[in-house]
């Protein structure tokens, strides 16, 4: 079986979550597929093909580059639609697997298509984005998920949410969690101590872009009151990842409040940059209230950080109950009284092990849908 990978989409170090879904499940294929049975073929663009070099070692990967850049967005809608389906026919692809909500508008039809819906973000929040997005995104989601031979949800909340709002008959819909990986490699410590005034144990964590639903504000007014209390707890917040449409307004919010030696925004990092600040954090905090899965805190937890978090959308289902919760995200004080019990534990905390997302389990789990597809659309 040879499958193809759409990956014209993959903005690096842009996408969040998304860019780690990808290649972490890309990972898993890597380690685990027998040339024998499975080989794949992935579509690239001219400014991310570089990144994906390592996967070529292998004789079970090969790459195709299309002529656009993943940066021009018009470019590549394009080419996704009335150009890659024929890059797939020429390579004798069996099946194709695009790892967000796209497909092909002109589509070869001796060729599946499986798609992963990771949220339906634009319709619960259509004020993130311009009109003439938001009407791109219904019109996409609903095709997309309606031709589809297979759509992949990475969650039973995301499979509820496409089941509700796309009203997609559920036997399409497959649930595969995300792969979690890459939790083995760190920068030392004192390389981070210094570039950001942090002590081990000293700081709490947060990684989230500045959208809105990421709930970043209500952190802020909880570093301002663990600021103004007489209590021997850490005081510091560093946030890591993209920025969002928030983001002047949450810099402004630091100035107000007068936090500005308490909070340190590292932008978007390395993964051993991350993996180093999740395991040396005090308590990593995570108040989204809209996750399609929620990647974060599910690695702090696997590298042994006591995790807060809500129990929003998909978050109590991916942590399986074994983190710690608010009731409400946006009370300040339930988030300031948590902290302040987790701060005063004197006993150890352990390594969560989540089985489920390990990549050869989700490989398993892929390479199944892949060959049922294929089958059933012969």
């Amino acid at each position: 079986m040879k499958v193809g990978i759409d990956l014209l989409w993959l903005k690096v170090g842009k996408v969040g979550g998304t860019e780690s879904y990808a290649r972490n499940l890309l990972d898993g294929f890597y380690e685990f597929a027998d040339e024998n049975s499975c080989s794949f073929v992935l579509f690239l663009a001219q400014d991310n093909v570089d990144t994906f070099d390592k996967y070529f070692a292998k004789s079970t990967f090969r790459k195709v580059v299309l002529p656009i850049k993943s940066e021009n967005v018009v470019a590549r809608i394009f080419a996704e639609n009335f150009v890659l389906d024929r890059y797939a026919k020429n390579e004798g692809i069996d099946l194709m697997f695009v790892p967000v909500y796209s497909k092909p508008l002109m589509k070869n039809r001796r060729i599946p298509y499986v798609i992963t819906i990771h949220d339906l973000q634009a319709l619960h929040y259509p004020e993130y984005f311009s009109k003439l997005k938001n009407l791109w995104l219904r019109f996409a989601w609903r095709r997309c998920a309606t031709t589809a031979e297979k759509i992949v949800a990475i969650s039973n909340f995301v499979k509820d949410d496409i089941i509700k709002m796309l009203h997609i008959d559920p036997n399409k819909i497959e649930v595969i969690y995300n792969p979690v990986s890459g939790l083995d490699k760190f920068v030392d410590f004192d390389e981070l101590r210094k570039k950001y005034k942090i002590q081990e144990r000293g700081y709490y964590y947060t990684v989230c872009s500045m959208l809105p639903h990421k709930n970043l504000k209500t952190l802020l007014y909880v570093i301002k009151k663990i600021k103004d209390q007489p209590l021997d707890i850490p005081k510091k917040l560093v946030i890591s990842g993209i920025g969002g449409k928030s983001e002047t307004e949450i810099k402004n919010l630091i100035d107000e409040l007068g936090i500005a030696d308490e909070v340190v925004i590292t932008g978007f990092i390395s993964n051993e940059e991350r993996n180093t600040l999740y395991k040396n954090a005090k308590i990593f905090l995570f108040p989204s209230i809209f996750e399609g899965f929620g990647m974060p805190p599910v690695e702090a937890m696997m590298l042994g950080t006591p995790v807060i978090t809500t129990k929003k959308a998909s978050l109590y289902e991916v942590t399986k109950g074994k983190a710690f919760y608010v009731d409400d995200p946006y009370n300040i004080d339930e988030w300031f009284m948590c902290i302040s019990e987790l701060n005063s534990w004197t006993r150890p905390f352990n390594i969560v092990a989540f089985e489920e997302y390990d990549i050869r389990t989700i490989y398993k789990e892929y390479i199944k849908l892949f060959e049922v597809t294929v089958r059933n659309d012969i």
